[in-house]
């Protein structure tokens, strides 16, 4: 199981919204490439990078800031938000990305994900699941669709689609913990996991690797790290002996 950290950048700087309301955006650091290098000498492996401009529609400076991540940090990165056309993925695949999460193309534009499926393979492009209420949201968590968690999930696995990254909006930034059920349903049905939202401590993290399923692939961890919640060396340490 992956332990990814996030990097969530908004006009260049590296941030942490609640709920993925940009009205309540905390803000970490101004410079994201030296956050990235930080996670990756404390152990971290996979980072997930999530350009959120993109993800509201917004031109921003920060696929150059990707750009310098994946130029100076060795880790596999896999980049969200605002991936929309083909050429949205190239270009990220372009600035040095090694996987990118398509959310809102997934859920409007199966097309887009068939072809991408077809031309870059399962093990690099990966749908976001992103849920409101057991309900599938996108355009940045601004629009919930009348689509379920698992249906949607049935759909992308039947299109070809292997690991999807689940994220509970309603946990995700508040430090409440993590919610295992749709997790462990996800990978019932076949699908390679990462779960997201709500993780605050090791004892989350401990707590989902102690359930021994192969199908949870990974766990994103965002504010618990920029709140020192979590010591990232100290947390591989206790996976380590678990």
């Amino acid at each position: 199981m992956d332990i990814i950290p996030a990097i969530d950048l908004r006009d260049g700087k590296c941030v942490r919204l609640l709920q993925g309301s940009e009205d309540n955006v905390t803000e970490y650091s101004d410079d994201p490439v030296a956050v990235a290098g930080m996670w990756v000498k404390q152990g971290a492996t996979r980072l997930h990078i999530v350009n959120l401009d993109g993800a509201f529609g917004r031109v921003s400076r920060n696929p150059g800031i990707v750009s310098e991540i994946a130029r100076q940090v060795n880790a596999v990165i896999q980049l969200g938000g605002g991936l929309r056309s083909m050429a949205d993925i190239e270009s990220a695949f372009g600035i040095g990305c090694n996987k990118v999460v398509l959310g809102t193309a997934a859920v409007e534009d199966k097309g887009l994900l068939t072809s991408a499926l077809a031309r870059y393979g399962q093990d690099r492009i990966l749908v976001a699941i992103d849920a409101m209420n057991g309900m599938v949201a996108a355009r940045g968590w601004q629009s919930v669709s009348n689509i379920s968690v698992l249906e949607f999930a049935g759909q992308v696995q039947r299109l070809g689609v292997r690991e999807v990254v689940y994220t509970d909006i309603i946990k995700d930034g508040t430090l409440s913990g993590l919610e295992f059920s749709v997790v462990k349903e996800l990978t019932r049905l076949g699908l390679h996991t990462i779960a997201s939202g709500g993780i605050s401590s090791h004892k989350d993290v401990l707590a989902l690797a102690a359930l021994h399923d192969p199908g949870i692939t990974g766990v994103i961890i965002g504010k618990a790290l920029y709140e020192k919640r979590i010591d990232l060396p100290e947390l591989f340490r206790e996976l380590s002996s678990c």
